[in-house]
């Protein structure tokens, strides 16, 4: 890997175009290095776990309004849709935006988190819709996913957007106009001019993850996935981008991220410098193998913990009772303590009225429900009645978060044998007895008790379309993509489930298209 410094820049400094960040990326894309076998095996894992929640959310509401606009825009030749037939096609970014949506909406797919978060499994549908509406084979399509993890996972590693409020998205935009490029073999020029449309047009607040979080948190990251197809078109078609993306006077660097912040405290908007690794020319992309997928349908923050209280809540239970609990502080690091804590400072995280996308933003909720339960479902455990159960919300009431510096180290320690995503779980009885215990990563992480291999993936697939997908699709499906770098053409067009005639509902409401 190489590692590139990166800052603003003032625009008398004319920034050469081989020093700009985008065109490093674009060089990446560009490269036509082959991917490795270890590489290719997890996209297939991915493209599996996607499948696997976008079938399972198929009926839920976003996903509805998502496939009805999408079907607003038919395509002779397009791209398929999540539980639809092959013989169902439309424009190619319509595709990306409604399966995007169907990924995303349970909060169950991979995730990598560093200076910022992400959810690299959102570069798939994109990439997937260019390809089925391209004629891309499965070789181009597995080269292409994995341009689009490598370059999110690396900006993830080097731009933190959170810190200023910056919804993660900003990094799929480029991210997935990088896949793209890399998919249909564009030259750098293109994919230069794409990466930086697809940053300039999906720069947004995080306050789409803050308060009264709504079913938008399902519909950003496939949003993102659409612009970056529209950038690409645009700049196929001969035209540029605002330049230079990241580096220039008014662009991000400088008025968004950290260039801001300098100017707040006196200092120059040019010092703050990112460093942003990349591979260098012929190195094989193996970003993809740094990302890690969830076991439960809930922030990734909170995998370790939902673990972490299926060992507790018995040991409770034996201590008195979950009534007679007097108080559990979690310490963990600033991330968990400030997002999905109580350092956030959201009354809608203890709301027993407050919404599913909240409540899997709420550690106090989740923690209360897995300790009771001690299991965690994508459905049961977020169900109205479930989270207004008086027991539940009188134990949740007492649930709060704490940062330890020691845990946010952790979490930010670049040595993978100490980069942690848990917690300290201390839980004080009425009595005064204390309970203690720590989980530094979820069982399903690559370095957990229990990682997740081909044979989880599968497993995960078949739970959650159990009961959706005839047994004949689900096999025919898991068939399929296991041969994916030797798909033709015609096979990755049938790479999305097709949900058995009947079972889909749809959105009756009247809308623009």
């Amino acid at each position: 890997m190489e590692m590139h410094d990166v800052r603003a820049h003032p625009s008398k400094d004319e920034l050469p175009r081989e020093k700009q960040l985008a065109w490093k990326m674009a060089e990446v894309a560009a490269d036509p290095v082959e991917v490795d076998e270890e590489s290719t095996s997890m996209i297939i894992n991915r493209i599996i776990d996607n499948a696997s929640v976008a079938i399972a959310s198929l009926n839920r509401g976003p996903i509805k309004t998502a496939r009805a606009q999408a079907k607003a825009h038919m395509r002779n030749g397009g791209a398929t849709l999540f539980g639809l037939p092959q013989d169902t096609r439309v424009h190619a970014e319509w595709a990306a935006w409604a399966n995007g949506t169907a990924v995303r909406e349970l909060d169950f797919h991979d995730t990598f988190l560093a200076a910022d978060y992400s959810h690299p499994g959102d570069n798939i549908p994109p990439i997937l819709a260019v390809a089925q509406q391209t004629g891309k084979d499965g070789r181009d399509l597995v080269r292409g996913i994995a341009t689009g993890y490598e370059i999110q996972v690396n900006l993830v590693k080097g731009i933190c957007l959170h810190e200023h409020k910056i919804d993660h998205i900003a990094h799929i935009g480029p991210s997935a106009s990088a896949g793209v490029g890399t998919l249909l073999g564009l030259d750098k020029e293109v994919i230069f001019q794409a990466i930086q449309q697809g940053l300039h047009t999906t720069v947004s607040t995080r306050q789409s993850r803050k308060g009264e979080i709504s079913s938008w948190k399902a519909f950003a990251p496939a949003y993102a996935g659409k612009q970056a197809i529209e950038a690409v078109d645009r700049c196929m078609r001969g035209e540029g981008a605002p330049s230079p993306i990241y580096e220039g006077e008014d662009s991000v660097l400088s008025f968004i991220l950290n260039g801001r912040t300098a100017r707040d405290q006196g200092k120059s908007p040019y010092e703050p410098t990112y460093q942003v690794p990349l591979p260098g020319r012929g190195e094989a992309k193996r970003a993809i193998l740094d990302t890690y997928t969830k076991e439960h349908s809930a922030e990734y923050q909170s995998q370790a913990l939902i673990d972490l209280a299926f060992d507790m809540g018995p040991k409770i239970k034996d201590a008195g009772g979950f009534d007679n609990v007097k108080s559990i502080v979690l310490h963990t690091s600033h991330h968990t303590h400030y997002v999905i804590g109580t350092g956030s400072g959201d009354p809608q995280k203890m709301d027993p009225n407050a919404s599913r996308e909240t409540l899997d933003h709420s550690i106090m909720y989740i923690f209360a429900v897995a300790l009771q339960d001690g299991e965690w479902h994508h459905v049961r455990s977020y169900a109205p009645e479930r989270a207004q159960r008086r027991d539940t919300v009188q134990l949740w009431h007492k649930i709060s978060t704490t940062e330890d510096p020691e845990w946010t180290r952790r979490y930010h320690s670049q040595d993978p044998k100490e980069k942690a995503f848990g917690a300290k779980v201390v839980v004080t009885m009425e009595d005064g007895t204390v309970l203690e215990d720590e989980k530094a990563l979820a069982n399903a992480h690559p370095d957990g008790a229990r990682p997740f291999e081909r044979e989880q993936y599968i497993h995960k697939f078949k739970t959650l379309t159990e009961g959706i997908l005839e047994a004949s699709e689900s096999e025919r499906f898991l068939d399929l993509v296991q041969r994916l770098p030797n798909l033709s053409a015609e096979e990755v067009l049938t790479l999305n489930p097709v949900a058995p005639n009947g079972f889909l509902e749809e959105n009756g409401l009247k809308g623009i298209f």
